[in-house]
């Protein structure tokens, strides 16, 4: 009789930095019940992943949890994975933190379980060919990658019923390829439609093993699945089925059938992950242009073209979205400041929380919100600047004061200044238009400037169709994957899609047309009259014993009547040792013959994670009455000298102090953004503009300052 083995491979995780509604949330409705469905049915055996987010907030949430998952792994019935404790992505952080995650991950099963991790889930699947070696040397033995790598090196679809060997420099790997086919089918195909597929698949050897590596939370959280997975008992069905065919199926820990199998043969992948993953990498409009061609080949049932189709690189996630990239090397940066300090004073190093920052969710966009979710990004910050703040405290000389550094800090090809004080970080970009990216309060352990620019998606070009249809159509009454259609939020979605032509980094010099409004600059509808936005400026540091002071300067045209003008703008940030403050100081110098009649738009954007009208996210302007004070609102205010924005629950807050009373316009920036719930807005930051009316004669100049103190 023909048989096969069928190898379930589950990975459940929740991002440091979600709310614990959402892992309270995702345990009642997906992790608790496939225990207990496993439980019910002692002959499914099946390798299980928790990444060391979850593990610490079941600790502490659920302890029971650990008793049952116990249980399954006394009776041999579930094999342990381990992995990044913090589910890194392996390949973007550095070689001693990826054999220490997977070390800590590996003595964590051990100590909680009495098991070794033999194999390991890579966090989205995400391969490089250097990895065999590292996780070799972790002493880890196998892994799951995506069929998708496999056919890029030629393997048919009937070759990938078995595990690989591969190796680096000698240190050998066994690879699992990732049934595409399951991970589409189960839970949204019927119940009888995957196990024909397993009977068809099966051999006379029965050497073969199907093996489905996928999220947990798709057992559950996703959308619908709840209720098909547990309500339409989906899962019991299926375990059952398994069971009535006992005779040709059989489940097996993958640990196990490489006891019991030798490998397919010897491979080498390149590098690689899920095909959606390399599809999101892509720009938007490549994206979207290989989707588009993806499907069309499928219809046509090309399948010989498709195999080797290959589109992005998980790296190019630092490409295209320069958020992520600056995150990325601040990580780099402080990894290097950590292990620095472990080579002096093992203990109190920062190393957990430069472990904790390294969690892959805010490092990348697709279906999830990823980078688009501020509090994520907040949480990974924190964790950065925590880890730094002790790893300096070790490194510390003695010398107080500000430390300042011009590096290739992003990689770009230009110098940016970094600025490192006891009580804040100053990054700032003399090529970006003398802009400031980073501000961090140490004492707080946040960076008010972690704010994402509105951008193309390639799921924008579906929403118009998308937004008038729903979910009707034809795909009404089922249960769709989120990989297969796109859910709208909002009915009026599509109008709220507008992109930005800079970075949403802060001290950021424009000058307007007086007709300009506010909805025109908040919808970006407006032409910039001068030309100092996004443009290089010259820069030098002047520093004492207590202070320092960044001074940019640019020469260039502003808009004047029919023609343009010679401006000379010069601006420095001065920072004095222990005050709390920034103090902006601004010249405009007239070069031309010609009088300037402009408006200058000074631009910050400030995220205190004001979204979802935060209650404890406010402005204030003392004795006035500016209506809606949440941090997400919007509006101007007249003949105002100071604007104070805070955050009860993060204790900080923060003043705008103006040299003089001017209008100050403040508008929420918000993305549309995709997630598993549906396209939706998600709050990015807080803009405020300075709006300054100039007038400067031929030869004459101008001066403006002001000041941004930290009152809590």
């Amino acid at each position: 009789m023909k048989r096969i083995y069928l190898g379930l491979a589950i990975h459940n995780h929740q991002p440091l930095g979600n709310f614990s509604w959402v892992f309270e949330d995702a345990y009642q409705r997906a992790y608790l019940p496939m225990l207990e469905a496993l439980l019910r049915h002692p002959s499914i055996s099946i390798s299980l992943h928790y990444s060391g987010c979850l593990f610490d907030w079941l600790s502490g949430a659920h302890p029971e949890f650990f008793k049952l998952l116990s249980r399954l792994i006394a009776r041999e019935q579930v094999e342990m994975m381990g992995g990044g404790y913090y589910e890194p992505i392996l390949p973007m952080i550095p070689d001693a933190d990826k054999l220490g995650q997977v070390g800590r991950m590996s003595e964590y099963i051990w100590q909680e379980f009495s098991r070794r991790p033999r194999g390991l889930w890579l966090a989205e699947r995400v391969w490089e060919p250097s990895l065999a070696k590292t996780l070799a040397d972790a002493g880890i033995g196998w892994t799951l990658v995506d069929d998708t790598a496999f056919k890029m090196v030629g393997k048919e679809e009937g070759e990938l019923f078995g595990y690989f060997n591969t190796e680096e420099q000698g240190l050998s790997l066994k690879i699992f390829p990732i049934s595409k086919y399951l991970r589409y089918a189960i839970p949204w195909h019927d119940v009888e439609d995957v196990i024909a597929y397993l009977k068809v698949n099966a051999s006379e050897s029965g050497h073969r093993i199907a093996v489905l590596g996928d999220d947990g939370e798709k057992f559950g959280v996703w959308p619908q699945t709840h209720a098909l997975c547990w309500d339409k008992q989906w899962i019991e069905r299926f375990l059952i089925a398994i069971e009535d065919n006992a005779e040709w199926l059989t489940t097996i820990k993958l640990g196990d059938y490489i006891d019991r199998h030798p490998p397919a043969g010897r491979i080498y992948l390149p590098c690689a992950s899920y095909d959606e993953m390399l599809e999101w990498s892509l720009p938007a409009d490549k994206s979207h242009e290989y989707a588009e061609l993806k499907h069309r080949l499928a219809e046509e049932k090309q399948d010989a073209v498709l195999q080797y189709l290959h589109s992005g690189f998980w790296r190019n996630f630092l490409v295209k979205y320069p958020e992520v990239n600056r995150m990325h090397k601040k990580m780099l940066n402080v990894s290097s400041k950590v292990h620095r300090a472990r080579g002096i004073q093992e203990d109190g190093s920062g190393l957990d929380y430069l472990w904790k920052a390294q969690c892959n969710c805010p490092y990348w966009h697709g279906v999830f919100g990823g980078v688009y979710l501020a509090d994520i990004r907040s949480e990974t910050y924190s964790n950065l600047i925590r880890a730094e703040n002790y790893a300096d405290a070790v490194l510390s000389d003695g010398v107080r004061g500000y430390k300042w550094q011009q590096i290739d800090f992003d990689g770009d090809g230009n110098e940016e200044v970094l600025v490192e004080g006891e009580d804040l970080n100053l990054y700032l970009s003399p090529a970006e238009g003398g802009t400031l990216f980073e501000w961090d309060l140490r004492r707080h352990a946040y960076n008010l400037l972690s704010a994402l620019s509105r951008r193309p998606e390639a799921y924008h070009q579906e929403l118009a169709a998308a937004a008038r249809d729903g979910e009707a159509g034809e795909n009404e009454g089922k249960v769709i994957s989120i990989h297969d259609a796109i859910r709208v939020k909002d009915a009026d979605i599509a109008d709220w899609v507008i992109y930005d032509d800079l970075p949403r980094s802060s001290l950021v010099d424009r000058f307007l047309d007086k007709q300009v409004t506010l909805e025109d600059y908040s919808r970006n509808k407006f032409e910039d009259a001068g030309d100092f936005a996004g443009r290089p400026y010259e820069f030098s540091v002047n520093s004492t014993a207590g202070s320092l002071e960044v001074l940019m300067k640019r020469q260039a045209t502003v808009q004047a009547g029919p023609a343009r003008a010679g401006l000379a703008l010069e601006k420095s940030v001065t920072l004095t040792q222990n005050a709390g403050s920034l103090n902006i100081s601004y010249r405009f110098i007239n070069e031309s013959d010609m009088p300037v009649d402009t408006i200058f738009a000074g631009e910050w954007n400030i995220n205190l994670l004001g979204g979802g009208h935060n209650d404890g996210a406010y402005y204030r302007v003392e004795g006035r009455d500016i209506g809606d004070t949440h941090l997400d609102s919007r509006g101007g205010i007249s003949e105002a000298a100071e604007l104070i924005m805070g955050n009860i629950y993060l204790g900080i807050e923060l003043a705008l102090r103006l040299d003089r009373p001017l209008t100050l316009w403040r508008f929420p920036v918000e993305c549309v953004s995709n997630s598993e719930g549906g396209v939706e807005k998600v709050y990015q930051c807080s803009c405020v503009v300075i709006l300054l009316p100039l007038m400067i004669a031929p030869g004459r100049e101008a001066s403006f300052d002001y000041t941004w103190q930290v009152i809590k």
